[in-house]
Protein backbone atom coordinates (compact mmCIF):
# COMPACT_ATOMS: atom_id res chain seq x y z
CA UNK A 1 0.00 0.00 0.00
CA UNK A 2 3.26 2.44 0.92
CA UNK A 3 4.42 1.88 -2.56
CA UNK A 4 1.03 2.38 -4.66
CA UNK A 5 1.00 5.28 -2.55
CA UNK A 6 4.29 6.50 -3.34
CA UNK A 7 3.93 5.72 -6.99
CA UNK A 8 0.65 7.39 -7.09
CA UNK A 9 1.79 10.77 -5.60
CA UNK A 10 5.36 11.15 -7.06
CA UNK A 11 3.57 10.16 -10.56
CA UNK A 12 1.14 12.89 -10.14
CA UNK A 13 3.86 15.62 -8.79
CA UNK A 14 6.58 14.99 -11.44
CA UNK A 15 3.46 15.45 -13.99
CA UNK A 16 2.51 18.64 -12.83
CA UNK A 17 6.37 19.55 -12.85
CA UNK A 18 6.30 18.20 -16.30
CA UNK A 19 3.35 20.52 -17.41
CA UNK A 20 5.28 23.68 -15.76
CA UNK A 21 7.90 23.46 -18.52
CA UNK A 22 5.38 23.23 -20.74
CA UNK A 23 5.62 19.22 -21.67
CA UNK A 24 2.80 16.98 -21.48
CA UNK A 25 1.89 15.04 -18.05
CA UNK A 26 2.74 12.02 -19.71
CA UNK A 27 5.89 13.05 -20.30
CA UNK A 28 6.28 13.51 -16.34
CA UNK A 29 4.36 10.24 -15.19
CA UNK A 30 6.94 8.36 -17.35
CA UNK A 31 9.56 10.26 -16.24
CA UNK A 32 8.51 9.48 -12.57
CA UNK A 33 8.69 6.08 -13.52
CA UNK A 34 11.90 5.89 -14.69
CA UNK A 35 13.28 7.62 -11.54
CA UNK A 36 11.21 5.20 -9.38
CA UNK A 37 12.46 2.06 -11.40
CA UNK A 38 14.76 -0.77 -9.08
CA UNK A 39 17.45 -0.64 -11.62
CA UNK A 40 18.27 2.68 -11.52
CA UNK A 41 17.32 4.20 -7.66
CA UNK A 42 16.10 1.04 -5.79
CA UNK A 43 13.62 3.30 -4.00
CA UNK A 44 11.05 0.74 -5.03
CA UNK A 45 11.77 -3.25 -4.59
CA UNK A 46 11.56 -5.38 -7.68
CA UNK A 47 9.27 -7.42 -5.43
CA UNK A 48 6.74 -4.69 -5.76
CA UNK A 49 7.34 -4.53 -9.13
CA UNK A 50 6.10 -8.14 -10.08
CA UNK A 51 3.13 -7.67 -8.25
CA UNK A 52 2.16 -4.44 -10.15
CA UNK A 53 0.56 -6.85 -13.08
CA UNK A 54 -2.74 -6.43 -12.05
CA UNK A 55 -3.25 -2.87 -11.74
CA UNK A 56 -1.45 -2.36 -14.74
CA UNK A 57 -4.01 -4.64 -16.53
CA UNK A 58 -6.82 -2.32 -15.02
CA UNK A 59 -5.71 0.34 -16.48
CA UNK A 60 -5.09 -0.48 -19.54
CA UNK A 61 -8.36 -2.36 -20.23
CA UNK A 62 -10.02 1.46 -18.87
CA UNK A 63 -7.72 2.84 -21.40
CA UNK A 64 -8.54 0.82 -24.60
CA UNK A 65 -12.27 0.59 -23.73
CA UNK A 66 -12.00 4.71 -23.74
CA UNK A 67 -9.86 3.73 -27.36
CA UNK A 68 -12.51 1.80 -28.64
CA UNK A 69 -15.38 4.61 -28.00
CA UNK A 70 -13.59 6.52 -30.29
CA UNK A 71 -14.39 4.47 -32.85
CA UNK A 72 -18.06 6.26 -34.02
CA UNK A 73 -19.69 3.71 -37.28
CA UNK A 74 -21.01 7.68 -38.19
CA UNK A 75 -17.76 8.67 -38.36
CA UNK A 76 -16.17 5.69 -39.58
CA UNK A 77 -18.45 5.30 -42.11
CA UNK A 78 -17.35 8.87 -43.90
CA UNK A 79 -13.92 7.96 -43.28
CA UNK A 80 -13.55 4.41 -43.05
CA UNK A 81 -11.87 3.50 -46.00
CA UNK A 82 -9.15 6.60 -45.67
CA UNK A 83 -8.33 5.30 -42.25
CA UNK A 84 -8.06 1.67 -43.37
CA UNK A 85 -5.60 2.81 -45.82
CA UNK A 86 -3.49 5.15 -44.03
CA UNK A 87 -3.40 2.15 -41.50
CA UNK A 88 -1.92 -0.59 -43.60
CA UNK A 89 0.53 1.74 -45.17
CA UNK A 90 1.94 3.20 -42.66
CA UNK A 91 2.52 -0.30 -40.58
CA UNK A 92 3.74 -1.91 -43.57
CA UNK A 93 6.18 1.18 -44.48
CA UNK A 94 7.38 1.24 -40.55
CA UNK A 95 8.13 -2.90 -41.37
CA UNK A 96 9.92 -2.34 -44.86
CA UNK A 97 11.92 0.41 -43.25
CA UNK A 98 12.70 -0.93 -40.36
CA UNK A 99 13.96 -4.15 -42.13
CA UNK A 100 16.09 -2.23 -44.39
CA UNK A 101 17.72 -0.32 -41.41
CA UNK A 102 18.24 -2.95 -39.47
CA UNK A 103 19.72 -5.48 -41.77
CA UNK A 104 21.88 -3.08 -43.62
CA UNK A 105 23.31 -2.21 -40.29
CA UNK A 106 23.50 -5.68 -38.68
CA UNK A 107 24.82 -7.30 -41.64
CA UNK A 108 27.32 -4.28 -42.89
CA UNK A 109 28.23 -2.68 -39.83
CA UNK A 110 27.73 -4.62 -36.39
CA UNK A 111 28.69 -7.94 -36.58
CA UNK A 112 26.74 -9.32 -33.65
CA UNK A 113 25.95 -12.36 -35.82
CA UNK A 114 28.71 -14.64 -38.38
CA UNK A 115 24.92 -16.04 -40.26
CA UNK A 116 23.08 -14.09 -43.10
CA UNK A 117 20.05 -16.12 -41.99
CA UNK A 118 20.14 -14.81 -38.42
CA UNK A 119 20.77 -11.02 -39.69
CA UNK A 120 17.61 -11.73 -42.11
CA UNK A 121 15.68 -13.36 -39.17
CA UNK A 122 16.54 -10.65 -36.60
CA UNK A 123 15.80 -7.77 -38.74
CA UNK A 124 12.33 -9.35 -39.90
CA UNK A 125 11.36 -9.80 -35.93
CA UNK A 126 12.33 -6.21 -35.00
CA UNK A 127 10.17 -4.93 -38.45
CA UNK A 128 7.22 -6.55 -37.56
CA UNK A 129 7.21 -5.12 -33.83
CA UNK A 130 7.59 -1.60 -35.52
CA UNK A 131 4.15 -1.13 -36.74
CA UNK A 132 2.07 -0.97 -33.02
CA UNK A 133 1.52 2.37 -32.08
CA UNK A 134 1.20 2.89 -28.03
CA UNK A 135 -2.60 4.07 -28.67
CA UNK A 136 -3.06 5.00 -24.78
CA UNK A 137 -0.20 7.80 -25.03
CA UNK A 138 -1.73 9.51 -27.84
CA UNK A 139 -5.49 9.16 -26.14
CA UNK A 140 -3.61 11.01 -22.82
CA UNK A 141 -2.40 13.99 -24.90
CA UNK A 142 -5.63 14.42 -26.82
CA UNK A 143 -7.37 14.55 -23.49
CA UNK A 144 -4.94 16.86 -21.59
CA UNK A 145 -5.01 19.08 -24.19
CA UNK A 146 -8.33 18.70 -25.15
CA UNK A 147 -7.95 18.49 -29.14
CA UNK A 148 -10.52 18.51 -31.16
CA UNK A 149 -10.39 17.84 -35.34
CA UNK A 150 -9.54 15.69 -38.13
CA UNK A 151 -5.80 15.05 -37.17
CA UNK A 152 -6.89 14.28 -33.39
CA UNK A 153 -9.53 11.81 -34.93
CA UNK A 154 -7.54 10.10 -37.56
CA UNK A 155 -4.12 9.88 -34.90
CA UNK A 156 -6.68 8.14 -32.86
CA UNK A 157 -8.71 5.33 -35.10
CA UNK A 158 -5.10 4.63 -36.55
CA UNK A 159 -3.94 4.17 -33.65
CA UNK A 160 -6.18 1.65 -32.53
CA UNK A 161 -5.87 -0.54 -35.85
CA UNK A 162 -3.32 -0.38 -36.45
CA UNK A 163 -2.45 -2.71 -32.97
CA UNK A 164 -4.83 -5.02 -35.09
CA UNK A 165 -2.47 -4.90 -38.13
CA UNK A 166 0.50 -5.15 -36.38
CA UNK A 167 -0.83 -8.33 -34.35
CA UNK A 168 -1.16 -10.06 -37.94
CA UNK A 169 2.06 -8.87 -39.12
CA UNK A 170 4.41 -10.10 -35.93
CA UNK A 171 2.15 -13.51 -35.75
CA UNK A 172 2.88 -14.10 -39.59
CA UNK A 173 6.66 -12.79 -40.18
CA UNK A 174 7.57 -14.72 -36.77
CA UNK A 175 5.80 -17.56 -38.13
CA UNK A 176 8.57 -16.74 -41.54
CA UNK A 177 11.75 -15.77 -39.04
CA UNK A 178 11.58 -19.32 -38.05
CA UNK A 179 12.21 -20.85 -41.23
CA UNK A 180 15.79 -18.54 -41.43
CA UNK A 181 16.82 -19.82 -37.83
CA UNK A 182 16.71 -23.33 -38.86
CA UNK A 183 12.77 -23.76 -37.97
CA UNK A 184 12.05 -25.75 -41.80
CA UNK A 185 7.96 -26.15 -40.93
CA UNK A 186 6.43 -22.80 -40.86
CA UNK A 187 3.46 -24.12 -39.85
CA UNK A 188 1.42 -21.20 -41.81
CA UNK A 189 -2.07 -22.58 -41.29
CA UNK A 190 -1.49 -23.42 -37.63
CA UNK A 191 -0.66 -19.61 -37.31
CA UNK A 192 -3.37 -18.13 -39.07
CA UNK A 193 -6.01 -20.26 -37.29
CA UNK A 194 -4.52 -19.34 -33.78
CA UNK A 195 -4.72 -15.66 -35.10
CA UNK A 196 -8.23 -15.82 -36.27
CA UNK A 197 -8.99 -17.28 -32.50
CA UNK A 198 -7.24 -15.07 -30.39
CA UNK A 199 -8.66 -12.12 -32.82
CA UNK A 200 -12.03 -13.36 -33.06
CA UNK A 201 -12.60 -14.15 -29.35
CA UNK A 202 -11.69 -11.16 -28.11
CA UNK A 203 -14.11 -9.34 -30.76
CA UNK A 204 -16.69 -12.25 -29.27
CA UNK A 205 -16.14 -11.77 -26.35
CA UNK A 206 -16.00 -7.43 -26.31
CA UNK A 207 -19.05 -7.39 -28.66
CA UNK A 208 -21.35 -10.22 -26.04
CA UNK A 209 -20.46 -7.91 -23.05
CA UNK A 210 -21.13 -4.55 -25.01
CA UNK A 211 -24.55 -6.05 -25.75
CA UNK A 212 -25.33 -6.87 -22.31
CA UNK A 213 -24.03 -3.80 -20.90
CA UNK A 214 -27.12 -2.04 -23.43
CA UNK A 215 -29.19 -4.64 -22.51
CA UNK A 216 -28.93 -3.76 -18.72
CA UNK A 217 -29.48 -0.05 -19.36
CA UNK A 218 -32.45 -0.11 -21.40
CA UNK A 219 -33.94 -2.30 -17.71
CA UNK A 220 -32.49 -0.21 -15.63
CA UNK A 221 -34.40 2.93 -14.52
CA UNK A 222 -31.43 4.34 -12.15
CA UNK A 223 -28.80 5.88 -14.40
CA UNK A 224 -27.36 8.45 -12.03
CA UNK A 225 -23.33 8.83 -12.11
CA UNK A 226 -22.44 6.41 -9.87
CA UNK A 227 -24.69 3.60 -11.00
CA UNK A 228 -23.16 4.00 -14.28
CA UNK A 229 -19.64 4.04 -12.98
CA UNK A 230 -19.92 1.25 -10.96
CA UNK A 231 -21.22 -0.86 -14.16
CA UNK A 232 -18.63 0.72 -16.71
CA UNK A 233 -15.85 -0.35 -14.40
CA UNK A 234 -17.01 -3.82 -13.98
CA UNK A 235 -17.90 -4.64 -17.21
CA UNK A 236 -14.71 -3.55 -18.94
CA UNK A 237 -12.74 -5.55 -16.18
CA UNK A 238 -14.71 -8.67 -16.71
CA UNK A 239 -14.64 -8.17 -21.14
CA UNK A 240 -10.92 -7.99 -20.26
CA UNK A 241 -10.77 -10.90 -17.92
CA UNK A 242 -12.63 -13.14 -19.79
CA UNK A 243 -10.57 -12.68 -22.79
CA UNK A 244 -7.41 -13.15 -20.66
CA UNK A 245 -8.81 -16.79 -19.34
CA UNK A 246 -9.92 -17.76 -22.92
CA UNK A 247 -6.47 -16.84 -23.91
CA UNK A 248 -7.74 -14.19 -26.51
CA UNK A 249 -6.22 -10.80 -27.12
CA UNK A 250 -7.43 -8.81 -24.01
CA UNK A 251 -6.54 -5.17 -25.43
CA UNK A 252 -8.68 -6.04 -28.23
CA UNK A 253 -11.95 -7.20 -26.07
CA UNK A 254 -12.28 -3.85 -24.92
CA UNK A 255 -11.39 -1.96 -27.99
CA UNK A 256 -14.88 -3.95 -29.35
CA UNK A 257 -16.35 -3.03 -26.04
CA UNK A 258 -15.86 0.25 -26.51
CA UNK A 259 -16.97 -0.06 -29.87
CA UNK A 260 -19.89 -1.41 -29.02
CA UNK A 261 -20.95 0.83 -26.47
CA UNK A 262 -20.13 4.18 -28.48
CA UNK A 263 -22.13 2.86 -31.27
CA UNK A 264 -25.62 1.29 -29.70
CA UNK A 265 -25.60 2.72 -25.96
CA UNK A 266 -27.95 4.87 -25.49
CA UNK A 267 -25.81 6.77 -22.65
CA UNK A 268 -22.74 6.19 -24.60
CA UNK A 269 -21.86 9.95 -24.28
CA UNK A 270 -22.57 10.37 -20.66
CA UNK A 271 -21.06 7.03 -19.90
CA UNK A 272 -17.44 8.10 -21.85
CA UNK A 273 -17.68 11.54 -20.69
CA UNK A 274 -17.69 10.65 -16.88
CA UNK A 275 -14.52 7.82 -17.55
CA UNK A 276 -13.03 11.00 -19.02
CA UNK A 277 -14.08 13.69 -16.12
CA UNK A 278 -13.33 10.95 -12.72
CA UNK A 279 -10.94 8.46 -13.75
CA UNK A 280 -8.87 9.92 -16.80
CA UNK A 281 -6.10 11.48 -14.59
CA UNK A 282 -6.10 8.57 -12.33
CA UNK A 283 -5.61 6.03 -15.12
CA UNK A 284 -2.70 7.51 -16.69
CA UNK A 285 -0.89 8.30 -13.79
CA UNK A 286 -1.03 4.53 -13.01
CA UNK A 287 -0.19 3.30 -16.12
CA UNK A 288 2.14 5.57 -17.72
CA UNK A 289 4.17 5.56 -14.16
CA UNK A 290 4.41 1.83 -13.79
CA UNK A 291 5.25 1.58 -17.38
CA UNK A 292 8.61 3.59 -16.58
CA UNK A 293 8.82 1.36 -13.43
CA UNK A 294 8.42 -2.05 -15.35
CA UNK A 295 11.39 -0.88 -18.04
CA UNK A 296 13.98 -3.28 -17.96
CA UNK A 297 17.12 -0.87 -17.98
CA UNK A 298 19.52 -3.28 -17.45
CA UNK A 299 18.38 -4.61 -20.76
CA UNK A 300 19.40 -2.33 -22.73
CA UNK A 301 23.17 -2.17 -22.51
CA UNK A 302 25.13 -2.22 -25.47
CA UNK A 303 22.45 -1.57 -27.69
CA UNK A 304 22.51 1.76 -28.04
CA UNK A 305 23.27 2.33 -31.55
CA UNK A 306 20.38 -0.43 -32.52
CA UNK A 307 17.81 1.27 -31.12
CA UNK A 308 18.66 4.56 -32.42
CA UNK A 309 18.64 2.84 -35.38
CA UNK A 310 14.99 1.17 -35.03
CA UNK A 311 13.75 4.53 -33.88
CA UNK A 312 15.09 6.39 -37.00
CA UNK A 313 13.89 3.46 -39.32
CA UNK A 314 10.29 3.20 -37.86
CA UNK A 315 9.72 7.10 -37.44
CA UNK A 316 10.89 7.42 -41.09
CA UNK A 317 8.54 4.50 -42.09
CA UNK A 318 5.55 6.10 -40.29
CA UNK A 319 5.95 9.25 -41.95
CA UNK A 320 6.30 8.20 -45.49
CA UNK A 321 3.75 5.61 -45.30
CA UNK A 322 0.94 8.32 -43.83
CA UNK A 323 2.17 10.77 -46.57
CA UNK A 324 1.68 8.37 -49.31
CA UNK A 325 -1.69 6.69 -47.82
CA UNK A 326 -2.86 10.37 -47.76
CA UNK A 327 -1.53 10.89 -51.36
CA UNK A 328 -3.78 7.51 -52.89
CA UNK A 329 -7.18 8.80 -50.53
CA UNK A 330 -6.50 12.25 -51.36
CA UNK A 331 -6.68 13.61 -47.56
CA UNK A 332 -6.76 16.95 -46.57
CA UNK A 333 -3.08 18.37 -46.53
CA UNK A 334 -2.90 18.00 -42.56
CA UNK A 335 -3.64 14.81 -42.85
CA UNK A 336 -0.41 14.23 -44.78
CA UNK A 337 1.70 16.59 -42.63
CA UNK A 338 1.09 15.86 -38.92
CA UNK A 339 -0.80 12.57 -38.50
CA UNK A 340 2.32 10.52 -38.46
CA UNK A 341 3.31 12.19 -35.24
CA UNK A 342 0.85 10.59 -33.41
CA UNK A 343 1.98 7.46 -34.04
CA UNK A 344 5.47 7.53 -32.54
CA UNK A 345 4.54 5.98 -28.97
CA UNK A 346 5.38 2.60 -28.53
CA UNK A 347 5.21 0.55 -25.50
CA UNK A 348 2.88 -2.35 -23.68
CA UNK A 349 1.79 -4.46 -26.82
CA UNK A 350 4.95 -4.04 -28.29
CA UNK A 351 6.85 -5.54 -25.45
CA UNK A 352 4.25 -8.12 -24.72
CA UNK A 353 4.39 -9.28 -27.98
CA UNK A 354 8.71 -9.20 -27.97
CA UNK A 355 8.23 -10.88 -24.10
CA UNK A 356 6.42 -13.96 -25.64
CA UNK A 357 9.17 -14.14 -28.21
CA UNK A 358 11.57 -14.95 -25.46
CA UNK A 359 9.52 -18.07 -24.53
CA UNK A 360 10.11 -19.56 -28.04
CA UNK A 361 13.19 -22.11 -27.79
CA UNK A 362 13.49 -21.42 -31.39
CA UNK A 363 14.67 -17.60 -30.50
CA UNK A 364 16.62 -18.47 -27.69
CA UNK A 365 19.84 -17.07 -28.82
CA UNK A 366 18.88 -14.11 -30.20
CA UNK A 367 16.12 -13.05 -27.86
CA UNK A 368 18.32 -10.57 -25.72
CA UNK A 369 19.03 -8.80 -28.00
CA UNK A 370 15.46 -8.25 -28.98
CA UNK A 371 14.34 -7.51 -25.96
CA UNK A 372 17.07 -5.32 -25.42
CA UNK A 373 16.71 -3.02 -28.63
CA UNK A 374 12.81 -3.22 -27.98
CA UNK A 375 13.24 -2.13 -24.31
CA UNK A 376 15.00 1.06 -24.81
CA UNK A 377 13.26 2.30 -28.11
CA UNK A 378 10.09 2.00 -25.83
CA UNK A 379 11.51 3.60 -23.56
CA UNK A 380 12.84 6.51 -25.95
CA UNK A 381 9.24 6.44 -27.76
CA UNK A 382 7.89 6.82 -24.77
CA UNK A 383 9.92 9.98 -23.99
CA UNK A 384 9.50 11.43 -27.39
CA UNK A 385 6.17 10.16 -28.38
CA UNK A 386 3.84 12.60 -26.52
CA UNK A 387 6.36 15.63 -27.54
CA UNK A 388 5.70 14.61 -30.87
CA UNK A 389 1.76 14.12 -30.41
CA UNK A 390 1.52 17.98 -28.62
CA UNK A 391 3.47 19.59 -31.48
CA UNK A 392 2.00 18.29 -34.49
CA UNK A 393 -1.67 18.55 -33.08
CA UNK A 394 -0.10 22.44 -32.04
CA UNK A 395 0.77 22.64 -35.73
CA UNK A 396 -2.38 21.06 -36.62
CA UNK A 397 -3.90 23.71 -35.25
CA UNK A 398 -6.10 21.38 -32.78
CA UNK A 399 -4.80 22.84 -29.01
CA UNK A 400 -4.20 26.25 -28.43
Amino acid sequence: MLSIGILIFTGYIVGELAEKIKLPKISGYILAGILLNPDLSGIMSHEFVTHTDPLLSVSLAIITFSIGGSLSLKKLRTTGSKILTLTVMESLFAFISVFLFMFFTLYFFIHIFDSVYVVIAISLVLASLAAPTDPSATLAVIHEYKAKGEVSSAMMEIAAFDDIVGIIIYTLVTAFAAFFLGETDIKFSQTLLELGKSIGGAILVGGSVGLLFNFIMKILKKQEEGTLIVLSFGLILLSYGIAEYFGFESLLSTIALGVVVINFNPLSDKIFKLIERYTDELTFVIFFTLSGMQLQLSSITGSYVLIFIYIIGRIIGKFLGIYSGAKMVKSDLKIKKYTAGGLIPQGGIVIGLALLLTKDPIFEETASTIMGIVIGAALLHEIIGPLASRFSLKKAGEID
